[in-house]
This record gives structure tokens, C-alpha cells and sequence, in this order.
């Protein structure tokens, strides 16, 4: 048996997979051929040295390739892709398929000093490079958006959907080309895994000669003269995009990727180019009193010619009716053919009643840029979709939100309630389909230890929608809990790239990549952590709930000065704010080292803090330096007896 390793380390690392096409069924002697002739070619990357003399690379032989791992950014992979690609032109008898993925890998090195490899990080890798043929650079969605912050590699980057490849497995493939590298032609491979929504078109021209057709729907401007009426326009926004993504015939860009574009000057020829999309829909918003007017405009990406356009200047009662319009108009502009059932799920509504869609709104605004510990905004949430239900009892979206902040009003602060049990099944009633309320069930679930249930209700949700903010944050709370910190880093990624309000999910990835020991990462987070706490503290100067998530941001950063005197100061604004003496606790047990100052501002929290929340105390890394001080366990142990069976069931 071989014997234990001596040392591993877990690191989220940027990988380039490869392998050679047609390798097992070359002779022997050919085979080692061409794996030496494959060497020679990645030696002869500037990027592969580089990485390799400033002890950044691993290294893995496969047999007929290998995997490289980087150590520093998701670029270096990429950039040393290119290269190799460029130079295996000159290689005709060596057809190389490469793929990158950026995630969890677990490096060991044994007694006689031999380095391996595994973990998601890899595995993923592998499954990209295997949707691909000879020439295709594949790229995970999660190194796409990194690469997409820099416009220099935004032409190159094109977006083919999400395929399930082995053992159920879902990835978002992009593949990457340039005029002399990679493979522009879509790869064979992915019309034999089973694809999950329509594969992006590969350039406008192409598409448009395929009768095939992608559309970015960029966030609609607010003209209504009042900032507090964005919710209102990007609640527009949010709605077409969804409408438009039923149609089969469409591939339709991402929420997440479109608001990138908010607030910004655009050039629709760039957005068409950057997104490789054939069409581009813009338009306003000007809501006043009871009137709103709507304007649209469908713009050919590859020659800046308005399609259609059409101004609506209706009772506001009419808004449902008017996004209704704006998606048929734009599927017979296009010549697209409807469907039954994706007209069907066009007209579908949540309510019919344009009040209680005001309300509900609202209510999503202040869930989505907030932090659910923070009790003024949940009780806020439950009033707003309490409000939209009494008008309208069917609305499920609503009582799926009413649910959520229940849940979480109930976890940080117990009290009275079933914890949103209620509120959820009768979303469950009204929309089965619905995939926040399986979430914040699968929430519910786990806080009664019943996990086995809340895993099955996560899934459903994940296979619903994979891209809804709510679900992926629920996702990463339940693997946080559960101690699988790679998992959960993927999730809180997913939900920070998907809401930009988003800080706490920005703060639990700190604290999952101190967990595993990855400083650099954890400094990385830190920086995203801070710059949105403060874009919330501009205009909500004492939030104290983000003055907890800021104060450790600026720890692990090294502004101990700072962190203390946002500390000092939230503490005079907020003394009971339970979630903000919680993260105060974090901050000076793991980064401050003030084991005394940790354990002093813990216990006035400890005597209130809910079953959720001390439950996540006992499993959060910031806490291990001081779990085993008698304090800590006494204040904990007390915490449990005052909520009974609640954190007991085990």
C-alpha cells in the first residue's frame, strides 16, 4: 500500500487540461511520439516557463496529455493555451483539444517527494476539453466572466450554453478563438451531450444565415427623474429577459451578464461583438403617477439598423400587457416560430394585479441588495409582500419571498413562528415549479437537521434555475453548513456574479477561503466585500449590518485601524444589532488576534442570536482559534439549552 502523503494543501488554482485526438488509436511507439512531441510545444510557452520558474505550476502527465495548474490568475492558462495553439499549427500531425477551468484543486506530495493532483478544479477541466475536437480551447463560465473584466479578450470569448456531459454533470462551455488560434468551428462533441438551452450563435453573419438568433436585453433605462424607480425598470428589464428566454428558438444572454451594461454608455455594434449576439433590445421607463410609457428599439448587431421600435404610452394598469407585446413583437420581427407552450409561458404571470407586482418588487429590491440578518430589512420584506398578497392571495412569487425572510428572521433571531413552513407551501400550491420556494424549504429543512430532504429540495431548485440569485445563495449556505467549503465557494461565486448588491455572499467566501487556508484568495474576496459594503454605507450610512462585513473585509486587508473604528462607531448607532457583534467576533478571534475582544463582543450575541445562526457558529472557520477556550464553549453550550431540541437534533 503506498503510504500517507506527507503534506497536501487545497487551493483553488486555474487549470488547463489537454489532450491528444485519435491518441489510443495510434501504435505504442506513435503514441510516445507524439507525447514527446507535445512536451516540446508547452515548453515552448513563454507562459507554461514563466509559471514554471516562479514555482507557480504544477505539472500532471495523463498518459495522452496533460494537466497544467496554475497558481496566480485565470488569465495564465488561457495565455499559455493560446500559444500552444499557435504553435500546433505548425504541427499538423498533432490535433491537441484543450479545456480551463478555474476551482478547487488539492495538491499532495508524498514521503518521496512525488506531487499529484485532484479535485473539482480538474475534473472539470477534463470535462470541458472532452465536449471539444482537435483545435477547441473550451472555457468554463466561471473563467469566461473573469476573462470578460478585461475587453481585450472579449471578442474571443463565445458563449456555446450549457451542456450535461458525464455522470449529470452541468457546464457552461465558451469556446475561445482568435484569427490564428484555437478552433472556430462548434465542436462535434457537444451535439452528443444533451444540451440544456439553445448553444449561442457563433457570429452574427452565421447566425443570421442559420435562421438561429441571440439577443441581449440590456437593463432599461430609469426616466422617471427618481432613483428609487430603478427597481421598477430593471423589474421590466428582468421580466422580458425571462419572457424571451422560454422561446427554444432564441438564445437570450444571462441577467447577470446584461446588467453589466447598466448605467453605462453603450455602443450596440461593441455589445453585439463583445456578446457575439446577432441583436441588441434597449428602451426606457418613465413611470408617473398612474401613467408609464415604455419605449423599445431592436437593433441588428451587425449593422446598427433598428429592426423595430415602438413607444408605449399606457394607463399603468396596462404593463403586463405592454411586456407581452414588447416579446411577440420582437419574435415576429425575427420570423421566429412560437410554439403552444412558449406562448403560454410568455402570458404567464405571477399576478395579474399591477399593484401587488409594485409591492413585490420592492420587496425583491430590498432582499437582493441587503443581508438577511439584518432584521429591519426582513421585517420590511414581510410587510411589502404581505401587502401583495392580501391584494392578491395567488401571487407565489410573493409568498416565496414572504418565506425566505421569515426563515431568516426566525434562524438569526428565533422567536415566535414556523419560520416561513407556511408561507412556502402555499407558494409550493400555487406554482410547483417555482424554484426560491424549493430553496428556502431545502433552508428550513436543514435547520431541522433533516438533511437528507433539504439536499433533494436544493436540487430542485438548482434543476429549475440555476441562475437564480436566491437559489445558489441558499445552495451555499447548505454546503457551508455541512463543512464542504470548495462546494460552497462555488455557489457564494455564482451568487455574488449574479447580484452586485450582493456583500454577504462576498464575506462567506473570506471566511470559506481562510477555511482552506488560501490567504490570497481570501484577500481577493475581501476587496469585492469591501467596495460593496461601502457603495451600500454611501447612502445608508448606518447600516450596521454591512459595517460587519466591511470591519472584516478590512481586517483580513490589514486596515486594522479602520476596522476598529467602524466596529466603535456601529456599536454606538446599534449595541443589540446581533449579526454585527457576530462578524465584530470574526474579525478580532481570526484577524485581529484579540481572542479577549472576540469572546467579549460574542456573548451579549449568544443570548439572542437564533438556532440558524449558532448552528453557523459552530461550524464557521473564524471561529477555530477560539473554539476550544471553556468561554467560548460555555457561551455556546448555554445558547443551545435556551433553544432546546432546536440545534440538538443531530
Amino acid at each position: 500500500m503506498p503510504e500517507d502523503p506527507k503534506t497536501k494543501r487545497m487551493e483553488i488554482a486555474h487549470v488547463l487540461f489537454m489532450d491528444i485526438v485519435g491518441y489510443s488509436a495510434r501504435l505504442t511507439d506513435q503514441q510516445q511520439a507524439l507525447v514527446d512531441e507535445l512536451n516540446q510545444v508547452v515548453r515552448s510557452s513563454d507562459e507554461f516557463n514563466k509559471a514554471a520558474a516562479a514555482g507557480r505550476l504544477m505539472k500532471i502527465p495523463t498518459g495522452d496529455g496533460m494537466a497544467l495548474i496554475f497558481y496566480n490568475s485565470p488569465e495564465q492558462p488561457v495565455e499559455c493555451a493560446v500559444e500552444i495553439s499557435r504553435v500546433l499549427r505548425h504541427h499538423p500531425g498533432l490535433p491537441v483539444r484543450m479545456g480551463v477551468h478555474s476551482g478547487p484543486v488539492s495538491a499532495v506530495t508524498d514521503v518521496n517527494d512525488r506531487v499529484n493532483a485532484a479535485g473539482v478544479g480538474i475534473n472539470l477541466a477534463q470535462r470541458l476539453m472532452d465536449c471539444g475536437d482537435a483545435g477547441h480551447i473550451l472555457l468554463s463560465k466561471r473563467v469566461a466572466e473573469d476573462l470578460q473584466q478585461d475587453g481585450r479578450w472579449r471578442p474571443h470569448l463565445h458563449d456555446l450554453g450549457e451542456v450535461e456531459v458525464k455522470h449529470g454533470e452541468r457546464v457552461h462551455v465558451f469556446n475561445f478563438y482568435t484569427g490564428d488560434a484555437g478552433n472556430a468551428d462548434p465542436p462535434r462533441k457537444l451535439s452528443e451531450a444533451k444540451p440544456h438551452h439553445q448553444a449561442a450563435a457563433r457570429s452574427p453573419e452565421k447566425a443570421a444565415q442559420r435562421g438561429r438568433f441571440s439577443i441581449c436585453v440590456l437593463p432599461f433605462a430609469n426616466m422617471s427623474g427618481d432613483t428609487e424607480q430603478e427597481y421598477f425598470s430593471d423589474g421590466i428589464s428582468e421580466d422580458i429577459i425571462t419572457d424571451l428566454s422560454q422561446v427554444s428558438a432564441l438564445h437570450v444572454v444571462s441577467r447577470n451578464t446584461a446588467f453589466t451594461f447598466k448605467g453605462k454608455p453603450v455602443d450596440v455594434r461593441h455589445v453585439a461583438s463583445q456578446l457575439n449576439v446577432t441583436h441588441v433590445l434597449e428602451g426606457s421607463v418613465r413611470k408617473a403617477g398612474g401613467r408609464v410609457r415604455i419605449t423599445a428599439q431592436l437593433i441588428d448587431g451587425s449593422n446598427d439598423g433598428h429592426v423595430w421600435a415602438e413607444r408605449y404610452d399606457r394607463d399603468l394598469n396596462d404593463i403586463f400587457a405592454i411586456q407581452d407585446e414588447i416579446s411577440r413583437a420582437i419574435v415576429a420581427a425575427l420570423k421566429v416560430k412560437l410554439l403552444p407552450e412558449e406562448k403560454k409561458a410568455i402570458e404567464r404571470r405571477g399576478t395579474d394585479n399591477v399593484e401587488a407586482y409594485n409591492l413585490y418588487l420592492l420587496g425583491r429590491q430590498i432582499y437582493t441588495i441587503g443581508f438577511e440578518g439584518d432584521r429591519r430589512r426582513g421585517e420590511a420584506i414581510i410587510r411589502f409582500c404581505q401587502r401583495a398578497v392580501e391584494i392578491d392571495p395567488n401571487y407565489a412569487e410573493a409568498w416565496a419571498l414572504i418565506a425566505m425572510a421569515e426563515m431568516a428572521l426566525r434562524s438569526h433571531f428565533g422567536g415566535s413562528g414556523d419560520g416561513g413552513v407556511s408561507a412556502a407551501e402555499r407558494a409550493l400550491e400555487l406554482n410547483v415549479n417555482l424554484p426560491e420556494a424549493h430553496a428556502v424549504k431545502a433552508r428550513i429543512f436543514s435547520e431541522e437537521k433533516r438533511h437528507d430532504e433539504a439536499s433533494r429540495e436544493i436540487e430542485t431548485a438548482l434543476r429549475l434555475d440555476s441562475e437564480s440569485h436566491p437559489v445558489n445563495k441558499v445552495a451555499a449556505l447548505l454546503k457551508f453548513q455541512q463543512q464542504r467549503l470548495e462546494e460552497a465557494i462555488h455557489y457564494f461565486e455564482k451568487a455574488v456574479a449574479l447580484e452586485e448588491g450582493d456583500y454577504s455572499s462576498a464575506g462567506m467566501m473570506i471566511t470559506c477561503y481562510i477555511g482552506l487556508g488560501n490567504r490570497e484568495a481570501a484577500r481577493r474576496a475581501a476587496q469585492t466585500t469591501l467596495v460593496r459594503t461601502e457603495n451600500v454605507l454611501g447612502p445608508d450610512s448606518n447600516n450596521c449590518s454591512a459595517m460587519g462585513h466591511a470591519s472584516v473585509a478590512l481586517a483580513v486587508l490589514g486596515q486594522r485601524e479602520r476596522a476598529k473604528d467602524w466596529m466603535s462607531r456601529a456599536l454606538l448607532i446599534d449595541p443589540e444589532n446581533i449579526n454585527s457583534r457576530y462578524n465584530f467576533a470574526c474579525a478580532l478571534a481570526n484577524y485581529l488576534n484579540d481572542t479577549e475582544g472576540a469572546l467579549e463582543m460574542l456573548g451579549p450575541a449568544f443570548e439572542k442570536m437564533g438556532a440558524g445562526l449558532v448552528t453557523h457558529a459552530k461550524v464557521d472557520p473564524d471561529f477555530d482559534c477560539i473554539r476550544d477556550d471553556p468561554r467560548f464553549k460555555a457561551m455556546l453550550a448555554a445558547a443551545e439549552a435556551r433553544l432546546g431540541t432546536q440545534t440538538n437534533r443531530d
